[in-house]
């Protein structure tokens, strides 16, 4: 076992790429020593009754997910168990494997705990993705999978990326994730309209009964998100994602004028417009949260404010290997303190 406070200063020294790199060869050998893989779960993994909840037809053992980014192509679940999420969203995936952006395109802001991305969709493709699901699903935990198209795909031709990632997949997880908000491709929020919602989801629900969501950007009007995720629920959305990351480059002192900002700047931001969604939508659909959160104070305002489950990456980064056991082990002591037995009557406590 390593202490993370130790490796974090020498993790610190090297790009975030490289130790993105050395984080995941990390959570590989993990996977390929079984004795070791038990430590980690024995140590991280929480399966109480508190925080079980069915959802999609499938038991989450706990509601703090990982965010997608994190194992662009499905090499790390295993890996993602071992650190105690209850559910793991791999991706995001392209029909074609495509580099990305230029490097650097990854930077830390470590006084603000926030990460500015512009990866642009780095992935195997489809084709590899798809052999590893294979061998992978079903996993140990849920498993979404996240799809977006390939930056040299036309506007006009972004439906069929995504039909072809459906058609491809939806029987490779537990559910899908339709990302059109990231802000790393040219163009790809001006999809976030309901012209091409209501064709995405039309098309789609003619190919799998698997659930599909849809994942919003924090960077529009509380009106407009609830507008549009409205209009995708009644297209045939089976939930909401809110929020990717933002490009409000006014939260960090010293930005980089690419990219999309997550962890704690992200915070409130991404709360805010949460909280509006859930306000008109809670009993509607689910909901999952993700965007600075960093304790299990923040996911378990998120949890009352309507989420189901709940997201984490970013945070990873800056408080290490041990967080997620620590905020399930604390979100079980909360739950208790306001007298709930489990997580499913404190999901949407503060719109009742």
């Amino acid at each position: 076992m390593i202490d993370y406070k130790t490796v974090k200063p020498l993790l610190f020294r090297l790009d975030p790429e490289s130790a993105h790199s050395i984080a995941s060869g990390y959570l590989k050998a993990i996977s390929a020593m079984p004795f070791l893989h038990k430590k980690f779960l024995q140590n991280n993994f929480v399966n109480a009754p508190e925080l079980t909840q069915d959802l999609f037809g499938v038991k989450f053992a706990n509601p703090i997910g990982l965010g997608a980014g994190f194992d662009k192509n499905a090499t790390l679940i295993d890996g993602t168990e071992a650190l105690g999420f209850g559910f793991c969203e791999i991706g995001t995936v392209t029909p074609m494997p495509q580099d990305g952006n230029p490097k650097p395109r990854m930077f830390r802001h470590v006084d603000e705990q926030s990460i500015q991305n512009a990866m642009g969709f780095n992935n195997d493709g489809l084709f590899k993705v798809q052999q590893r699901l294979k061998r992978a699903y079903p996993a140990q935990i849920p498993l979404g999978i996240n799809i977006g198209k390939n930056k040299n795909t036309p506007q006009k031709s972004a439906l069929d990326d995504y039909d072809k990632l459906i058609r491809a997949l939806h029987n490779l997880g537990d559910y899908l994730v339709i990302n059109i908000s990231s802000p790393n491709t040219p163009g790809l929020r001006d999809l976030q309209n309901e012209q091409f919602i209501r064709a995405l989801f039309e098309r789609s629900k003619s190919v799998t009964t698997k659930p599909i969501l849809l994942k919003i950007a924090p960077d529009m009007s509380a009106n407009e998100a609830i507008d549009l995720c409205s209009f995708a629920i009644e297209s045939g959305a089976d939930g909401i994602i809110a929020t990717n990351t933002t490009i409000d480059y006014s939260l960090v002192k010293s930005p980089k004028e690419i990219g999309g900002l997550s962890g704690a700047v992200l915070k409130e931001k991404s709360f805010e417009l949460f909280e509006a969604i859930s306000k008109e939508l809670f009993s509607k659909t689910t909901l999952i949260s993700v965007g600075g959160i960093d304790s299990a104070q923040e996911a378990y305002r998120r949890i009352k404010a309507g989420a189901s489950l709940v997201q984490i990456y970013t945070a990873l980064i800056f408080k290490g290997d041990r967080l997620i056991g620590d905020i399930n082990r604390s979100l079980i002591e909360l739950i208790r303190a306001d007298g709930y037995n489990n997580i499913t009557e404190a999901i949407g406590a503060d719109r009742r």
